[in-house]
């Protein structure tokens, strides 16, 4: 059983590489693959678009979340797998835990990444910096009439929870 399980795990991987392949060689963007798989189907497929697209969001497991979910027609991935050809960046393990699956598989590893040229050690040292001592400056403003939108979310019997 756990054997059949491994082989399933590896045949995924392979086809989440083959994408990270494919795209290098289509010149769409970067070498990076994934795939969101549930119930042993593969329901969402993504490849870095960022440079065709002009969208730095563009990464694999972001396109392959937004597939998935269209796919299913839910904002959340439960149940499911994702298979990514590379340990995901800081914004794609941020849209993984938002999205919900049940498990992260990576073949490479950030270290490979940065052997690439694909090095996001930069953005994990600026994420538990405060945010006045970011490299990108970031200040607060109007805390208060933020608050109140929130205060009107919480009281709304409209709100889908995520």
């Amino acid at each position: 059983m756990q054997e059949n399980r491994d082989q399933s795990r590896e045949k995924f991987m392979q086809e989440a590489i083959k994408l990270a392949a494919s795209n290098l060689n289509s010149g769409k963007g970067g070498p990076f693959g994934a795939i969101v798989v549930k119930n042993g189907e593969i329901i969402g497929r993504g490849a870095n678009l960022v440079t065709s697209t002009n969208d730095p969001t563009a990464h694999a497991e972001i396109v392959a979340i937004r597939d998935a979910c269209k796919n299913l027609n839910s904002f959340q991935l439960d149940g499911c797998e994702i298979y990514a050809s590379c340990e995901p960046c800081p914004m794609c393990l941020g849209a993984i835990y938002w999205a919900r699956p049940s498990h992260l598989y990576f073949a490479a590893s950030r270290e490979d990444a940065a052997k690439a040229g694909f090095d996001d050690s930069y953005i994990y040292q600026q994420v538990p910096l405060k945010p006045i001592d970011r490299d990108i400056k970031s200040l607060q403003l109007l805390q208060q009439d933020a608050v109140q939108v929130f205060t009107l979310w919480n009281a709304s019997d409209q709100k889908i929870p995520y």
